[in-house]
């Protein structure tokens, strides 16, 4: 897969790397984005963390209240995507940030 980000994208991206903590991060995305939004990419990422960690995708989706097919399509991205979710994903199992 390919994809070369713009110029208007590369700003945004180099705006999220300048964020310090959480609070900040958590300010900055609330600006950004709407709570349903935000509330979307928390679950998704949730999904990722989940497969990744190799729990079945029923309970995945009976558990956050999403379809299987959502699971599906999370896992689709984090197995054969960019590498971005595996990346995030095994840098923070290494730190222990999440459980």
């Amino acid at each position: 897969m390919h994809y070369s980000p713009t110029k208007k994208e590369k700003e945004l991206f180099r705006a999220i790397l300048a964020l310090k903590d959480e609070k900040e991060a958590a300010k900055f995305f609330r600006d950004l984005l709407t709570i349903s939004e935000i509330k979307e990419f928390a679950n998704r990422f949730q999904i990722a963390k989940r497969v990744f960690k190799g729990e079945p995708y029923a309970k995945i989706a009976k558990d956050l209240g999403v379809s299987t097919t959502t699971v599906s399509r999370v896992a689709f991205w984090l197995k054969q995507g960019m590498g971005g979710y595996r990346l995030v994903l095994e840098r923070i199992s290494r730190n222990r940030q999440f459980r």
